[in-house]
């Protein structure tokens, strides 16, 4: 059983019980495992903003830190109004281990701010972030802390984090972001790479359970940049998407769907999901989880399968778009039922890869095509997918576990060459 979580939908008391549990399986020594269990700096900064209206805000904003032993910190900021303390450091810490999973030179890291995007102006949005980058800038750069886009950010806000990054530091430091736009130094690939990664982890699971992709049903939850990326390349390589979710809500179709002609309705032309003329059932995008499936790729938000629900799923393979979609205390539940998951600090790891690649490209000042990109995400990922897959066969662990143990296992191995500054 797992240890008490006193809230189930506390992130960061979940990726704390996973780490817990993944340090205790690997014999992880006392000194290392306080080390890596706390993250290495938590800021907290209030934002004033002067509103259109011309009225004054305070927006609160966190930047957490976990990691910097493999390297400078790398992680998205996330613009929402449930944006707390507990959710940053959670994600902070998972993109230590999802950096390490996929074995590249960063640690991890996590910002948000705690607003409705959808509710401010351009301009709003313009000097909440360029006043949160200012405050951070000291902690910010290339070999420091590396931001990226997340729920509620885009290209065009890393735009502005660059450049009142690069004013602050008066240099052009196209490195100090990644997600950017192609035209500042963004890397061809880095929009799909999330979703393609997605792919890829499930084509390596396919060919682990000898299956094929024309006969694999997939359910997406979530139909955003990530879920709306991977149901399309998905559907182009053969597999049958079967059902799709967003906010408004979820279409299940056991013949499947045109997904190219849904991306053109919600991307293209703006339209409700939900409404798609060529849908099939409407349902909650609750209960599209548990409609039967092969591959069921939660690509919405944290917590989406509890210890309440988990029982309901009916899928043979779980892969995780999202940080977070299943709880700790769900894990034992899905592992009962015999699911092969792909955890989420492996499943949606191509971001993270892509942006290394961005980075990689900034620093050198030479750009590779998109090919490239792709061929070498395709590399990382099959790798570090039979890596994940292989450690849990040699320890007898569940594949989530079986990431975390090798993820902690490259950072602590880390820590102890560059030893503890004391």
């Amino acid at each position: 059983m797992p240890p008490v979580v006193n809230d189930e939908l506390n992130v960061f008391e979940s990726a704390d019980a996973r780490f817990e549990a993944a340090a205790r399986q690997l014999g992880l020594e006392e000194d290392v495992y306080r080390y890596l269990k706390y993250p290495s700096k938590e800021i907290t900064v209030y934002i004033p903003v002067a509103c259109d209206s011309g009225r004054l805000e305070v927006f609160v904003g966190y930047r957490v830190l976990h990691s910097a032993v493999r390297g400078p910190g790398k992680g998205g900021i996330r613009y929402s109004p449930n944006v707390t303390l507990d959710e940053v450091r959670a994600l902070a810490a998972w993109m230590t281990w999802k950096c390490a999973v996929v074995n590249i030179p960063f640690g991890g890291a996590k910002g948000g701010v705690i607003c409705d995007p959808s509710k401010l102006s351009k301009g709003e949005l313009e000097r909440i972030t360029r006043r949160y980058t200012a405050e951070l800038s000291e902690w910010l750069g290339p070999e420091r802390d590396i931001p990226a886009p997340d729920i509620g950010t885009n290209a065009q806000v890393m735009a502005w984090v660059m450049d009142t990054y690069g004013m602050h530091a008066r240099a052009a430091t196209t490195a100090v972001v990644t997600g950017k736009p192609l035209e500042l130094g963004g890397s061809q690939g880095r929009k799909e790479a999330t979703g393609r990664g997605l792919m890829i982890c499930c084509d390596q699971a396919l060919a682990r359970l000898q299956m094929k992709r024309e006969e694999t049903r997939v359910i997406v939850q979530g139909f955003g940049n990530v879920g709306s990326t991977a149901a399309l390349l998905m559907h182009r390589a053969g597999y049958k998407i079967i059902g799709v979710a967003d906010i408004g809500g979820a279409l299940y179709n056991e013949n499947g769907f045109d997904v190219a002609k849904l991306h053109e309705w919600v991307y293209g032309r703006r339209k409700p999901l939900p409404d798609f003329p060529e849908g099939g059932e409407k349902i909650s995008a609750q209960e599209i989880l548990f409609r039967p499936c092969d591959i069921l790729v939660p690509a919405a938000t944290e917590n989406q399968i509890t210890s309440a629900n988990a029982e309901r799923l009916d899928c043979r393979i779980l892969c995780e778009g999202a940080n977070g979609p299943v709880t700790w205390h769900a894990d034992p539940i899905v592992e009962k039922k015999g699911i092969f998951v792909i955890p989420d600090i492996l499943g949606n790891a191509g971001g993270v890869t892509v942006s290394y690649f961005e980075w990689v490209q900034d620093r050198q000042g030479f750009f590779w095509r998109e090919h490239e990109v792709n061929d070498r995400l395709q590399h990382m990922m099959e790798n570090s997918f039979r890596q994940v897959v292989h450690y849990a066969d040699t320890h007898h662990v569940s594949n989530r576990i079986a990431a975390y143990m090798l993820a902690i296992d490259r950072v602590a191995r880390a820590l102890k060459l560059r030893g503890i500054y004391a």
